[in-house]
């Protein structure tokens, strides 16, 4: 059985978690940490790059001893390390590290003093009182820990997008080699471009095939069947979610699509439309009485209602059905729209890849100008930059913008806020740059008004220019900062502050309904990828498809300007 790339991280992501937790070499737990975020967002299986005799030690930040460990996972499904390693730490110690004050010292405090295995045991510690009595803790924190406690819902995670590709795509790509088979489209939330997923529709055109059937509910992935038949089947993959299959035929094609994308509160508007018209819209087709008048094409439904096609990432019944009635329907922003990325890192920092490897990434991508945007000096566990080595970042730019045609490295940098608002770094370096990324690492937790307040003195600074992933959240991992989110969005737009849609597929920063609120306040939003070697400049695919689900066009995103045109929209003084 074939393992998969998410297999894979998620065993080095839970050796880096025990690693920590016992207070291992950080260098090494970061080793850990940064190969399964490569492993997880890398476009091909790990697997099939052995088997093609490729060499993953040549891959950003995978040396002899990781690669070593990949083909280990790859030939036997396990990880030795890590099964020593749970040998000294329970393993289910990790999913305390979701839980917001506990950090891995916390956690190992927590283990040693009151034997606290689980999420159970901790739950039942805070009710006890006894959290709060160990060192370095206090009533604040047990307080803390209690609401995420009680706020949680157990098995109620949603896979993000990147896992769900992952996933399904080698199934795609199988149905689609299938006899007969025309058309494979994953449809449901996926179309939609949801940043999280409960579970996948695939639909296919095809006759009835009992061939397609019995080649989705036999894949390798596949752990559970829970319905089999012609044209419709449903499985659960071995990582447990859950994907149904359709099957239909191509003259009912594009009504099905329609009606499987979704979402349902979509669709029931678009039915009630077609209802007032003497129309019957459903899977099969449109109708008018027993004849089908459209279906073929997903277009048939929208102009048997009098509507222009609706994108797919629009369709949540948020006033876009009305937007069409007028005309008013957004020109969604695309990558083509794009002249650059206002925010990665480099090996200076906590990147993988060189200046150079970076620049040359993004001008292959067509870009006219990339952002360096290395931690500053406060995030000292990546080694942030002060003023000397941001200095000698900078002459590093200059020389190499000196070789290149056509393409400029912007210099700038991801500026840590400070508990008081203040930037850490002076405003005579902050001068010097091209164009300054503000953003929060520290003291998360921080109460509605103190943090809201604090990101506000930030954006006061008139050097700052972009607030970078502003509500902090880790989806599934971390929820977002407690702020007023309104009044921050209006604060950035008063100051002339661009806000930043971080396209790491694990940040999605701001999520859809803040892209439309900033749409709507006329605040201009930076697209960019917080990438941190070359592979992640494609993360910004995904931040496109969150900017698409928001309403933004090309007009909203600052990137979408030419280098002349950017530069007196990044400068505020």
């Amino acid at each position: 059985m074939s393992i998969q790339n998410i297999e894979i991280a998620a065993m080095l992501s839970q050796l880096a978690d025990l690693l920590e937790i016992e207070g291992d070499n950080p260098f090494r737990v970061r080793a850990y940490r940064n190969a399964a975020r490569l492993v997880e967002t890398l476009p091909r299986s790990v697997a099939a790059m052995i088997a093609a005799g490729e060499d993953l030690s040549e891959l950003p930040g995978i040396g002899d001893a990781l690669a070593t460990k990949m083909r280990e996972m790859v030939a036997t499904g396990h990880l030795a390390a890590l099964e020593k390693e749970e040998q000294h730490v329970p393993a289910t110690l990790s999913d305390l590290l979701k839980v917001p004050g506990l950090g891995p010292k916390r956690v190992h405090v927590i283990y040693e003093h009151l034997s606290i295995h689980t999420l159970a045991d901790l739950s039942k510690a805070v009710e006890a009182g006894r959290i709060r009595e160990l060192p370095g803790f206090g009533e604040k924190t047990e307080v803390m820990i209690r609401q995420y406690l009680r706020d949680r819902k157990p098995g109620s995670l949603r896979a993000r997008r990147t896992t769900v590709e992952q996933l399904i795509g080698p199934l795609m790509d199988l149905l689609g080699h299938a006899p007969g088979v025309k058309q494979v489209t994953a449809a449901g939330s996926y179309r939609r471009q949801a940043e999280t997923l409960g579970d996948v529709d695939l639909l296919v055109a095809c006759p009835e095939s009992d061939e397609v059937s019995r080649l989705f509910v036999e894949n390798e992935d596949v752990a559970e069947v829970l319905v089999r038949g012609k044209t419709k089947s449903s499985v659960r993959l071995r990582s447990g979610l859950q994907v149904d299959l359709r099957v239909v035929p191509e003259s009912s094609y594009g009504a099905a699509l329609h009606y499987f994308t979704g979402s349902k509160a979509h669709n029931i508007a678009i039915r009630t439309r077609g209802l007032q018209a003497g129309l019957k819209i459903n899977e099969y087709g449109v109708f008018k009485g027993t004849d089908q008048v459209g279906g073929r094409r997903e277009e048939d439904v929208f102009h048997a209602v009098g509507l222009p096609f609706i994108e797919p990432e629009l369709r949540e019944n948020r006033g876009e059905i009305e937007a069409a009635e007028k005309g008013l329907l957004p020109r969604l922003v695309t990558f083509a729209d794009l002249h650059g990325d206002l925010h990665i890192h480099t090996d200076a920092t906590d990147g993988l890849d060189s200046l150079e490897s970076m620049a040359r990434a993004a001008q292959a991508k067509g870009y006219e100008y990339l952002a360096v945007t290395d931690h500053s000096k406060r995030m000292t566990m990546v080694h942030g930059l002060n003023a000397t080595r941001l200095a000698r970042q900078l002459r590093d730019i200059d020389k190499l913008n000196a070789t290149l045609k056509g393409f400029r490295l912007l210099k700038s940098i991801e500026v840590d806020i400070l508990d008081d608002g203040s930037l850490d770094l002076s405003d005579d370096i902050l001068r010097d740059l091209d164009l300054v990324v503000v953003a929060v690492h520290s003291r998360l937790t921080l109460c509605r008004d103190r943090q809201t307040e604090r990101m506000i003195r930030a954006m006061d600074n008139p050097y700052a220019t972009i607030l970078a992933h502003p509500t902090g959240r880790l989806i599934n991992e971390r929820p977002p900062m407690n702020i007023d989110l309104e009044r921050l969005l209006k604060a950035a737009g008063e100051r002339g502050c661009a806000v930043e849609l971080n396209s790491q597929p694990t940040r999605l920063d701001l999520n859809d309904v803040a892209c439309r609120l900033a749409h709507d306040l006329g605040v201009k939003v930076a697209l960019s990828t917080d990438a941190h070697c070359a592979s992640e400049l494609d993360f910004m695919r995904h931040g496109i498809a969150q900017a698409r689900r928001g309403w933004l066009t090309a007009d909203d995103v600052l990137n979408t300007r030419s280098w002349r045109d950017l530069q007196p929209l990044l400068k505020r003084v």
